[in-house]
């Protein structure tokens, strides 16, 4: 089945991108599967107005992320691929030399070596050299790098009207056209 695609949550700044790309997600038919890194669980009590549950609740499958034995760990799992939003340097720099340690990593090395579409919404400033050269090696393998830039030409009225935006954005990768502010 190609109608499930895979949310991976890690725990940079920005878990509101993650939040976002489900309640896009929910107005589509596709199937969402959720990863969550044990850092988001630390950020989602810091940043969010919104609990752990509310999240979860978004997801058709969420996964814990120590297992390793996972339908998102198998290539045989078909999906369109994999959201990683946000992604925390260190996840970046697992997913960029093939570490899978936890589920959200194997899921995202999964996702490369089957040549699905692999997204990762980073979450870091600035770059060091080693950064850089991390997001060089998964664009190399066929991922996308797409730091969550806001643009302004869309005249965004608040903070979520820019986390929607980007989400959309991330979103159009995939495939799958929300209802976001398009340049005319």
């Amino acid at each position: 089945m190609d109608n499930r695609i895979i949310i991976g949550i890690t725990g940079a700044t920005g878990i509101q991108y993650g939040l976002k790309a489900l309640e896009l997600l929910k107005e589509t038919p596709l199937e969402t599967h959720l990863v969550m890194s044990r850092s988001a669980e630390v950020v989602i009590k810091k940043e969010m107005l919104v609990n752990r549950e509310r999240i979860l609740s978004l997801a058709d499958v969420v996964y814990d992320i120590d297992d390793i034995g996972a339908a998102i760990a198998s290539g045989s799992f078909r999906t369109v691929g994999m959201l990683v939003a946000p992604c925390t340097v260190k996840t970046m720099a697992e997913i960029a030399s093939g570490i899978a340690g936890s589920l959200l990593t194997r899921a995202a090395d999964v996702v490369l070596k089957e040549r699905r579409r692999l997204v990762v919404m980073v979450r870091e400033t600035p770059l060091h050299l080693g950064h850089l050269r991390n997001m060089v090696a998964i664009t190399e393998m066929g991922g996308i790098v797409m730091p969550p830039v806001p643009s302004f030409y869309t005249h965004p009225r608040s903070i979520d009207d820019m986390v929607t935006h980007s989400v959309g954005r991330a979103l159009d990768l995939f495939g799958i056209i929300t209802d976001i502010p398009r340049w005319k």
